[in-house]
C-alpha cells in the first residue's frame, strides 16, 4: 500500500557537491529549517535560475500509507519516512528543501552563492481533480483527509471552462497563518492553516506527493474575512522551471494563466451558495520577494505554535522532529496513532454530481 512519492532519484557521486539552499540549525532540531541565513537581498532572490542540474538535489524521501476508504469521511493518508517512521507532514517535513542526511551526519554547510532556494510543497489536490483534500491540522500526525461540511464530503465545482483545480494544490510545511495575527496591509487575520501553494508545473501530481518548488509570487485572497495567501510556484523538476523565475515571467510566457487563477479563486465557492472571494492589492499578484517575506512570517508563527508560545486554537502539534517542542512524541506513539485508524479498504463511489458544469 505504501508509495514512494517524492524527491529526485539517487545521485551520482559527483553530484554531491551541487550547491544547496542555506539552512538554519535552530533550537527546534535537525529537521527544522529557518531564515536566519536566508538570502533576503533582492538582487539575489530574483537572480536567474542556475542550470537544471542544480535542481537535482538529493532530498528526503517520503511514503504515504492510506487508511479507511477513499471517497469517504474515514479516509486518511498518513506520512512516513523512508526509514519507516510515521511523521506529521505539517510539522516534520522541512520548509526549505534540505539534503538527506547519511548515517545521521548533518550535511556540510552549503555555499553562500546559490541564487535559488527551493521549498518543500505537500501536494493535497492534484490538478483536474475535485475532492477537497487537505492536511488535517486538528488531528494527531496531521494526515491528509477530505474536507467535510455539514456531514458531506466537499468537492470543488467545475466552473466553466475549468475542470476541478487548475494547478496542483497544496501547502508549505512548517508554516501557519495565525488567526491572531493581523496583516498590516489587508487588516485581515490568518485562516488557521498552513500557507497554500499553487504549483503551475506541467506534471499532474498525486495526493501526498512532496515536491520541491520555486516560489514565483503570491496572491492575497480574502476568504470570508480571513487572510488566505496563495503562493504561486513551480515544481523545480519541471522543464519550464529554468525559464520561470518571477511572476512577470509567468505573465509573459503563459498569457491568461494568472487571470484564470484569480477568477478561479473568486468564484469556486459560488455554486455552494457562498459569496465571491475578495482580494487585497487590487487583485494584483505580489512579486517573489514579497512572497518570501510572507512565507518567513508564517514560518515564524508556526515556530511559536510548536514551541507553545501562542494559542494553538485547536491545532494538533504532535511531532517527532522538533527537538525543543513540548509536543514531541515517540515513534511508538506515532505508530499507535496510525494503527488506531480504520484499516484500508476499497474506495467508495463518487456521485455523478461532481462532474456537473457550472456557469457563474
Amino acid at each position: 500500500m505504501w508509495r514512494r512519492m517524492t524527491g529526485s532519484g539517487k545521485q551520482e557521486a559527483e553530484e554531491a557537491s551541487i550547491m544547496r539552499p542555506p539552512l538554519l540549525r535552530s533550537s527546534l532540531g535537525c529537521l527544522l529549517t529557518g531564515f536566519g541565513s536566508f538570502p533576503r537581498n533582492k538582487a539575489v532572490t530574483q537572480a536567474a535560475a542556475p542550470p537544471l542540474l542544480s535542481y537535482l538535489r538529493k532530498t528526503m524521501h517520503y511514503q504515504t500509507e492510506p487508511r479507511g476508504h477513499q471517497n469517504s469521511p474515514d479516509y486518511r493518508l498518513y506520512f512516513k519516512t523512508s526509514e519507516g517512521k510515521y511523521i506529521s507532514p505539517f510539522h516534520d517535513i522541512p520548509l526549505i528543501a534540505e539534503t538527506e542526511q547519511d548515517n545521521n551526519v548533518p550535511a556540510k554547510k552549503p555555499k553562500r552563492n546559490e541564487s535559488e532556494v527551493l521549498y518543500n510543497m505537500v501536494v493535497e489536490v492534484p490538478r483536474w481533480s475535485n475532492a477537497k483534500m487537505e492536511i488535517a491540522t486538528k488531528e494527531p500526525l496531521n494526515p491528509i483527509k477530505q474536507d467535510v461540511k455539514k456531514g458531506k464530503l466537499r468537492y470543488v465545482a467545475n466552473i466553466f471552462p475549468h475542470k476541478g483545480y487548475i494547478w496542483n494544490y497544496g501547502a508549505l510545511p512548517q508554516t501557519w497563518e495565525d488567526p491572531n495575527h493581523q496583516d498590516k496591509d489587508t487588516k485581515c487575520c490568518g485562516d488557521n492553516d498552513p500557507i497554500d501553494v499553487c504549483d503551475i508545473g506541467t506534471q499532474v501530481c498525486s495526493p501526498g506527493q512532496v515536491i520541491q518548488v520555486k516560489v514565483l509570487g503570491i496572491l492575497a485572497m480574502i476568504d470570508e474575512g480571513e487572510m488566505d495567501w496563495k503562493v504561486i510556484a513551480i515544481n523545480a523538476q519541471d522543464p519550464d522551471a529554468k525559464n520561470l523565475n518571477s511572476i512577470d515571467d509567468v505573465r509573459k510566457s503563459r498569457p491568461g494563466h494568472l487571470e484564470a487563477t484569480v477568477e478561479w479563486f473568486r468564484k469556486y465557492k459560488v455554486p455552494d451558495g457562498k459569496p465571491e472571494n475578495q482580494f487585497g492589492f487590487n487583485e494584483q499578484f505580489k512579486d517573489k520577494d514579497f512572497a518570501v517575506e510572507i512565507i518567513q512570517s508564517t514560518h515564524e508563527h508556526w515556530r511559536a505554535l510548536v514551541q507553545k508560545q501562542t494559542n494553538p486554537g485547536g491545532i494538533e502539534c504532535k511531532n517527532l522532529c522538533c527537538c525543543d517542542s513540548p509536543f514531541k512524541c515517540s515513534a511508538e506513539d506515532a505508530r499507535d496513532v496510525v494503527q488506531s485508524a480504520p484499516a484500508c479498504g476499497s474506495a467508495h463511489p463518487v456521485s455523478p454530481e461532481v462532474d456537473k458544469w457550472h456557469f457563474v
